[in-house]
């Protein structure tokens, strides 16, 4: 199976998934995927086909779930069949280039084999600490877009995707290069880009916000949306409820006896229309943010306040 052909079905079998078609078609679409010959790491890594069809060994219809299971299963043994197979020939090339070195100098000392490396796959589950986990604890290569700055982001990033995560290197080093990508398409090589990737490293090792980077392995959350949200959008629920609750107190400390507040004749109710609205600021959220405006129609008593 070409590129292009694997290509193709993975964008139906996403397409299939998203507009929740019935499952007989996305069943027809993985018994296709799991008939045809098993693509290539560079095949996967290309058209991006384990991540999809990984998605769905949780779906909630058991007979896609099974099928999705058994195709992962398929290419990761295939995958490391080829791997497997690279080294035999590397470790033979290089023993026969030692033989030949040794026929030309007979009175050299015979070297003693290297015990050989242990064989790590990128593609099956981690079993490892997943709160240890960091690049070069799982020996990844992250010198991926031939520039400095950009191949240390990806670093960054998957110290972060990885912390607590159980999925594969491979599926982790994946997602953070998508990400990485579309901060980079969104801010260029500046100085918000790398602020940027900072940022979200720290979001993703934050320990009361563990969905997080797992909503972002699953693919819940786009890396093209990850890329950009806000520190607001990246934070727990718990911490969203705890600023919430800090503003609130901040508020009520920012209310001001009347004789205090000013009076303003630009300032309009929305209620009766007056404009008769005494009004205070305050500082109620961090320091660059916009001061809050809290107002009170004098005619009326209706009260509202804006940033």
């Amino acid at each position: 199976m070409d590129d292009q052909v694997l290509s193709k079905r993975v964008k139906t079998l996403n397409k299939a998934a998203a507009a929740a078609e019935p499952p007989s078609v996305v069943i027809a679409l993985l018994e296709e995927l799991k008939n045809a010959k098993a693509p290539t790491e560079e095949q996967l890594r290309s058209t991006k086909a384990g991540v999809a069809v990984g998605k769905l060994r949780h779906n909630a219809n058991k007979e896609i779930a099974r099928l999705a299971s058994e195709i992962v299963s398929k290419w990761r043994k295939n995958v490391d069949a080829a791997k497997e197979s690279k080294k035999r020939k590397l470790e033979q090339s290089k023993l026969e280039q030692s033989k030949s070195e040794q026929s030309k100098s007979p009175t050299s000392p015979t070297p003693k084999d290297s015990p050989a490396p242990p064989s790590t796959s990128y593609s099956t589950p981690y079993e490892g600490d997943p709160e240890k986990r960091h690049f070069r604890v799982d020996k990844v290569d992250i010198s991926r877009t031939g520039n400095k700055t950009r191949d240390g982001s990806i670093g960054v990033l998957y110290n972060g995707l990885a912390y607590r995560a159980t999925e594969s290197i491979e599926e982790v080093l994946q997602r953070t290069m998508e990400v990485e990508a579309a901060a980079y398409a969104a801010y260029g090589d500046t100085n918000e880009y790398r602020a940027k990737i900072r940022g979200l490293m720290t979001s993703l090792k934050r320990k009361d916000n563990p969905e997080l980077g797992r909503r972002v392995l699953r693919g819940d959350i786009a890396p093209e949306k990850f890329a950009v949200m806000t520190d607001e959008e990246l934070a727990s629920d718990a911490q969203r409820e705890r600023d919430a609750a800090l503003e609130r107190e901040n508020m009520l400390k920012a209310q001001v006896p009347m004789a205090q507040r000013s009076i303003s004749d630009s300032l309009q109710c929305g209620k009766c229309k007056q404009k008769k609205v005494s009004y205070s600021q305050a500082q109620t959220r961090s320091a660059d943010e916009p001061m809050t405006t809290f107002c009170e129609c004098t005619v009326c008593g209706h009260r509202w306040k804006f940033s």
